[in-house]
Parts: structure tokens; C-alpha cells; sequence
């Protein structure tokens, strides 16, 4: 396997703070470690919601490949980007703390009323099903991409504001945008949300356990 692990990673600003706080781990206990950055399909392809381009293996199934091919040792995921079920070669061999996993709205505005129609960007099912729910005055604004696009769309009067996972909000310092938390017993979070999933080879997964003991 060589002196260095090599760990997989998506190119956006969040994925790179993921990975690196993996690698910080990793180098607290000896190991040597350093970031391999690509952009997968989810990445890419930014006009189309994930439900029509491939839903959550679009942002896993490049850096699967890399695992298998061994150009990477470990890939680092958001869980909740994590399909349900893995490929027959490849599995999950540990998880970081979870940060707090509820959801939030993000806006220039802080004043803004939830009871007030706004327009919020967002491209989850599940938050639209949930905004329909709860908020039906709300009209829904289609915005894919990393949270600094995102933000940039808002800025440009795409919406009046974002709903986002609190964890990537936070990871990336922009708690002060922060309007309102939403409760987690009513404004479900999926599954993983707030943790990071490491994946590995199964034929490697072994020797890196053992290699942490």
C-alpha cells in the first residue's frame, strides 16, 4: 500500500474540509495521508435534479472506481450521499462523529418571517415534500451546486434563502447566516446526515484496520 493513504475526495470546498479533517485523524496517530480531488458527475452535471441524473450514487460511483483501481486507498462521503446499498467489493469501514444533523434556513435577511411568502432554493425531495408540509406559502427555487454557488445564487436574487444541513453550514463558517433550526422530530434530516462515511476496497479494508490498531 505504500508509507502514504491516499484518500478520495470530492473537489468542493465542504468535501475538501471533510477530507482533510479524516486526514488530520489519521496523521494524529502516525499515519501519513494526503488528498486525491476530483469532480464526479454530481459535480458536473448541475442543471438537472439528482432524482433525474442518478440520485445519490452520482457522487460516489467516480471515486468507487478510483478505490477499485487503487489510484485512491479510502474515498471520504458525506453518509447521506451514500446509497443504500454498496457494491459487493467495497465497504463502509468506519464513521466520524456526527455533527448535529437537523436542517436550517440561510439568508442575507435577518429579519425574515417564516410566515411571510418567501423563495427558497433548494434541490432536495425531501425538503420540498417537507416545505409543502409545513410551509405551503413557500415557493420552492431549483439551486443545485457546493454551498458557495449556492450562496452566490442567492446573492444574485435567485431566492430570498437557502435551506441547507446545518453540519456543512457550520464546517464551512457560515453560522452568522443562520435565520432559523429546524426542529429534527417534524423537519426530518436523512439518514447520515452530519456524518462522513469512509469507504475502502474490501481487499484493503484489512490492512488499513490493522494498520490503525
Amino acid at each position: 500500500m505504500g508509507d502514504t493513504i491516499r484518500i478520495g475526495t470530492r473537489r468542493s470546498q465542504l468535501a475538501l474540509w471533510q477530507a482533510e479533517h479524516v486526514a488530520q485523524l489519521l496523521r494524529q496517530k502516525g499515519v501519513q495521508a494526503e488528498l486525491v480531488a476530483i469532480e464526479t458527475k454530481g459535480d458536473k452535471i448541475l442543471d438537472r435534479s439528482l432524482s433525474k441524473i442518478g440520485s445519490k450514487g452520482v457522487f460516489t460511483e467516480e471515486l468507487e472506481a478510483m478505490l477499485r483501481s487503487g489510484d485512491i486507498h479510502l474515498a471520504v462521503h458525506s453518509a447521506k450521499d451514500v446509497p443504500s446499498t454498496l457494491p459487493d467489493d467495497l465497504e463502509l469501514i468506519a464513521f466520524s462523529e456526527r455533527e448535529t444533523a437537523y436542517d436550517v434556513l440561510v439568508s442575507r435577511q435577518k429579519n425574515l418571517s417564516l410566515q411571510t411568502p418567501l423563495r427558497v432554493g433548494t434541490s432536495s425531495t425531501r425538503r420540498r415534500a417537507l416545505i409543502r408540509r409545513f410551509f405551503p406559502h413557500w415557493e420552492v427555487v431549483d439551486i443545485r451546486g457546493n454551498l458557495q454557488t449556492r450562496l452566490r445564487k442567492m446573492d444574485e436574487g435567485v431566492c430570498d434563502a437557502l435551506l441547507l444541513a446545518y453540519a456543512g453550514v457550520h464546517r464551512m463558517g457560515y453560522d452568522t447566516l443562520i435565520v432559523h433550526r429546524f426542529d429534527l422530530e417534524t423537519f426530518t434530516p436523512p439518514v447520515g446526515q452530519g456524518a462522513l462515511a469512509i469507504e475502502a476496497h474490501k481487499e484493503l479494508a484489512p490492512a488499513l484496520r490493522q494498520g490503525q490498531s
